[in-house]
C-alpha cells in the first residue's frame, strides 16, 4: 500500500454508509424549511424604506437626507430655481415666469450675457435655463458687492441687456446656441425686437400705458414691465446693480409708490436671502418718461390668461402662481 492509497481513508461498511445518506437528507430538508419560514416572516414584517427624510443642519436649517447613503443636500427654497423648473410657454405670462428664473440669485455684471468681443449675445445669453454659475457667484458675495470691480466677468452674472436678451432667447428658442441671440445696446433693444416682428415699437413720448411683458429701452438701460399700479407707478423686473430684481418706480415727486411697496413685498417673500442683503426695491421715476417700448403682438406671444388687462398686483399673483399676495 503506497502513501496515496493510505490517505484516501478506510472504506465504510454498507450500513454506516446508508445512515450517513439519511442524515444528510434530513439536514437538507430542515435547512430548506428554515429558509422558507424566514422568507415569509421577513416578507410579512417588511417596512418600506423611505427615500428621503427631513433633518437639520448645523445652523438649524431643514435639509434633505437620503438614509440609504447618509448624504445631505440643500433644500430647494422658493428663491432657488433649477433647470428642471424652466418654463416653456409662448405667452406673456410665460415670458414673465421665465424672467423670474434668475431673480434674486444673479448679480449684475457689466458685460454679462455679451460675447467676449462685446458685439452681441454670448453663450450665457443663448442658453436655455439659468446658468449654475450665476447662483454660485451670488453666494460668494455680501452686502458690499461692487459691480464696478467685476467688469467683463461675463460668465458670473448678467447686465441689463444681457438679462433681457436671455429672457427673450428663452421665450423664442428651445435649445442652446441657436442663431445670434437677442442682446443689443440698451437704446436699441426695443426697436430691434420690433424690427424682428415681435411687436409694436412706441417712442417714449407717445406711451400712454405700460403692458405686462413690454420691453423698455432708455439711455443706458433696458427693462421689462410687470404691470402698472393705480397711482401710475410701474412694477418692473430688470438687472441693475446689484442684480436681477423686481423694482417699483417712485412717483414724480420722488416719494414711494404702490409699485415700490409691491416690489418690496414680493422680493422679501420670494427672495429673502437677496432682500436681506439688498433691500432697495425702488427705481427712479425717470424710467417712465425716458423709456421707449416694444409691446408684444398676439402672433408672437399669446395672452390666454388676460394679464394685459390686469394691474400690477394681479400680474404678480399670476407670475408667482398664488391666489393672493402675502402682506
Amino acid at each position: 500500500m503506497n502513501g496515496n492509497e493510505r490517505n484516501r481513508g478506510r472504506k465504510l461498511p454498507a450500513r454506516t454508509k446508508d445512515k450517513a445518506v439519511v442524515i444528510s437528507v434530513i439536514v437538507v430538508v430542515i435547512l430548506a424549511a428554515a429558509a422558507v419560514v424566514a422568507f415569509f416572516i421577513g416578507h410579512n414584517n417588511k417596512t418600506a424604506v423611505p427615500t428621503s427624510a427631513t433633518a437639520e443642519n448645523a445652523t438649524g436649517d431643514p435639509v434633505v437626507t437620503n438614509p440609504q447613503t447618509g448624504t445631505y443636500t440643500e433644500p430647494v427654497t422658493e428663491d432657488t430655481v433649477t433647470e428642471d423648473d424652466h418654463v416653456e410657454e409662448n405667452t406673456l405670462l410665460g415670458l414673465l415666469k421665465i424672467a423670474r428664473e434668475p431673480l434674486g440669485s444673479t448679480m449684475y455684471v457689466w458685460g454679462g450675457g455679451w460675447n467676449e468681443e462685446d458685439t452681441g449675445a454670448g453663450e450665457d445669453a443663448m442658453r436655455i435655463g439659468v446658468s449654475p454659475r450665476w447662483r454660485e457667484y451670488f453666494l460668494e458675495q455680501d452686502e458690499n458687492y461692487d459691480y464696478e470691480q467685476t467688469e467683463y466677468q461675463i460668465h458670473d452674472g448678467l447686465d441689463c441687456t444681457g438679462y433681457v436678451g436671455w429672457v427673450v432667447y428663452n421665450v423664442m428658442e428651445k435649445e442652446d446656441g441657436v442663431g445670434t441671440g437677442y442682446v443689443f445696446k440698451s437704446t436699441e433693444t426695443a426697436g430691434k425686437y420690433a424690427e424682428m416682428g415681435f411687436g409694436v415699437y412706441t417712442p417714449a413720448a407717445e406711451i400712454t400705458k405700460h403692458y405686462p411683458g413690454d420691453v423698455m429701452s432708455m439711455t443706458g438701460h433696458a427693462w421689462i414691465v410687470i404691470g402698472e399700479c393705480a397711482d401710475g407707478s410701474v412694477v418692473l423686473i430688470n438687472s441693475t446693480p446689484p442684480g436681477v430684481v423686481i423694482k417699483g418706480t417712485r412717483l414724480a415727486d420722488g416719494s414711494s409708490s404702490e409699485a415700490v411697496e409691491l416690489a418690496e413685498q414680493y422680493m422679501s417673500r420670494y427672495c429673502p436671502e437677496w432682500y436681506s442683503r439688498y433691500p432697495d426695491c425702488s427705481a427712479s421715476y425717470d424710467y417712465i418718461p425716458e423709456s421707449s417700448s416694444m409691446s408684444w403682438n398676439g402672433e408672437t406671444l399669446s395672452d390666454p390668461e388676460g394679464i394685459r388687462n390686469m394691474d400690477a398686483a394681479g400680474v404678480l399673483r399670476m407670475m408667482f402662481s398664488e391666489d393672493t399676495p402675502e402682506t
